[in-house]
């Protein structure tokens, strides 16, 4: 069902000015499915923080400012919370507001419900966080590079920026925001806005933010960091110990910039940084705008990672600019974003490096099906994820199933006119919610014709479950000889993998039987070391064959690895692979209660339920 909101559609865009398009005249109801605001009576379009970081007591404490659609008619206005603790709520004239909180429904948190006066149009919120707050990470300085100092950073994907700042917290929402922070003098404070290069002797920072992000965009960190220059508008930002490395790694960021402003537009957002952030960080990257959040994970010394880094730059256009306007259409974000990357990689790699990570992602994609069930719902581009924390939806589905559809429509209309019309998709939705109907409706009105799209079974792709039948796999030349040498290998002949890139060694070792003999893992590790690897992508696979292959060799390093390196995507297989026996269980579930502090709460959540260990 739809209902017309053309105040949702208006937020965000006096930013550039730039008027809706006709063809986006509604937004789907499911745009607040997990939140309790309700933005089509009153929106926030700006918020200003002051806060004072206390890592004694592990909160964030101070006032939250929030405009409000000007001239709007509502008597309240509705903001989600999540464990915090509000103090008072006013006007701009100091005038007390009242306030109710609802009750707590899981992850979605609390309404907040305040009312509102005729002609209020900004409301103070004073409040502080838990020290638990699920978006905020606090770590100790031994979980640091330096080891002296603490570290905070947060992860407000999907719903988790209602635990530290009071908000309408839907992607269907944008707002612009400032901010004041006090901490701590010796630590440097950077926000998903305009930064400092350098530390103050007051440790007062002021930020903003003139364009108009939704609120799972806001980030913070705060530690003891430097900074490094790429370029006039590119930069690094890491714990001193890892700036020259971090620095080193990323130098192709200002290349990067300019062959995604040749393929999709001028990028909108000023500068362009990034910031490596402790191990604990649970995802490879977060695409906050202005400061990508990166995982030290990729450092991997030979720039062989650095895809991380095209697809949350990628980012920039699809996600960040155009938005999808509820968690079931997660996919208009990762599925343009993850195309991107691969657009990305062969343009500064060539088409070679793009064919082989491409192959790579249509295994990823195989695995999650299989996972998941062919038949299951959440094979679906278009989920229906109502009564779920969003983050069930963060599959490889998304990312890779939605690749492929656009790569099935630029083969289906040539690259040019894809382009073309991709470009120009993004200009028109820039500083907007997008939903899945109005991507159709843009495909019909400019690109291709209402029977054509019928024919091409487009909307299977999307409403159906599985891997659709008019999916190309796609093929590598390098990965031919990859699997050849494989088999020769697994056949008694010699491995020589001289001048093998990471990607072609996963490819060797996701190729691995299931049945391989420890001795053959042994063999391996005796020639190529792979136990001590420093490439943490080949690490974490090598770990999960060997574990399941009873290769005990490894399991110092994985246990090391499992206590030091929180990412997700790493720790969710290499556990399943030691609980698939009972004595790896028993094994898991030690070292889980002694790594699980050190995870930030997204990953502690995913490894709660798989190990049924929550604590």
């Amino acid at each position: 069902m739809f209902k017309t909101s053309i105040a949702l559609l208006s937020l965000g865009l006096f930013a550039f000015g730039c008027a809706p398009a006709e063809v986006i005249t509604e937004v789907p109801e499911d745009t607040t499915l997990h939140s309790f605001s309700r933005p089509d009576e009153v929106a926030v379009e700006h918020l200003a923080l002051d806060l004072e970081v206390d890592f004694e007591a592990r909160r964030l404490k101070g006032r939250a400012s929030l405009s409000l659609t000007p001239g709007h008619q509502a008597a309240e206005v509705v903001l989600d919370t999540r464990d915090l603790t509000i103090e008072a709520v006013e006007d701009d004239a100091g005038n007390p507001l009242s306030f109710t909180l609802g009750d707590e429904i899981g992850t979605l948190g609390q309404a907040l419900t305040v009312g509102l006066p005729p002609s209020t149009e900004r409301i103070h919120v004073d409040y502080q966080t838990s020290p638990e707050a699920a978006a905020v990470q606090w770590l100790e300085p031994r979980q640091t590079a330096g080891g002296e100092h603490p570290f905070l950073f947060t992860q407000s994907q999907a719903i988790l920026a209602r635990t530290w700042v009071p908000c309408q917290d839907t992607p269907a929402v944008r707002m612009t925001y400032e901010a004041r922070l006090q901490v701590p003098p010796q630590l440097l404070a950077l926000m998903s806005a305009e930064n400092p290069v350098e530390r103050n002797a007051e440790g007062i920072y002021e930020f903003e933010m003139p364009q108009a992000i939704p609120s799972y965009l806001l980030a913070l960190a705060v530690g003891d960091l430097a900074f490094e220059a790429l370029d006039e508008r590119n930069g690094v930002y890491a714990e001193p110990q890892t700036l020259a490395a971090a620095a080193w790694e990323f130098a192709d960021t200002p290349r990067m910039m300019e062959s995604a402003e040749a393929l999709y537009g001028p990028y909108r957002w000023g500068r362009y940084d990034i910031l490596v952030l402790p191990p604990s960080f649970p995802f490879g990257g977060m695409e906050n705008p202005r400061l990508t959040f990166a995982t030290p994970t990729i450092l991997a010394g030979d720039r062989s990672l650095v895809s991380l880094i095209a697809h949350e730059l990628a980012h920039s256009w699809s996600g960040n600019l155009a938005t999808n306007a509820s968690w079931n259409d997660f996919w208009l974000n990762e599925g343009f974003t993850t195309y991107f990357e691969g657009r990305l990689m062969e343009a500064i790699e060539g088409p070679e490096v793009s064919d082989m990570l491409v192959s790579l992602g249509y295994q990823d994609l195989e695995a999650e099906v299989e996972d998941l069930g062919s038949d299951a719902a959440d094979t679906h581009l278009r989920l229906d994820l109502a009564g779920r924390d969003p983050d069930d939806g963060m599959t490889n589905i998304a990312y890779e199933k939605g690749r492929f559809l656009l790569r099935y429509l630029e083969q289906s209309v040539g690259r040019e006119a894809w382009d073309e019309f991709l470009r120009a998709y993004f200009d028109r939705h820039a500083f907007r919610p997008v939903t899945t109907e109005v991507f159709l409706a843009d495909l019909e009105q400019y690109l291709i014709p209402a029977a054509e799209l019928e024919s091409l079974g487009v909307r299977e792709w999307i409403f159906g479950a599985g891997i659709p039948a008019s999916l190309q796999v796609p093929t590598s030349e390098r990965f031919a000889a990859v699997d050849a040498q494989g088999e020769a290998w697994l056949a008694g002949g010699e491995l020589d993998p001289e001048g093998w890139t990471a990607h072609e060694w996963l490819r060797f070792l996701r190729a691995l039987p299931e049945d391989l003999p420890a001795e053959r893992f042994a063999e391996l590790d005796r020639r190529f070391d792979l136990t001590s690897t420093g490439n943490s992508e080949i690490a974490a696979l090598w770990f999960e064959r060997a574990v399941g292959a009873g290769y005990g060799a490894v399991d110092e390093a994985l246990e090391e690895f499992l206590t030091t390196v929180g990412r997700r995507k790493f720790l969710v297989p290499l556990y399943r692979a030691l609980i698939a026996s009972p004595e790896g269980r028993q094994r898991a579930n030690a070292i889980y209660q002694q790594a699980r502090p050190g995870y930030h709460a997204v990953s502690q959540r995913t490894l709660d339920d798989l190990l049924g260990a929550a604590t």
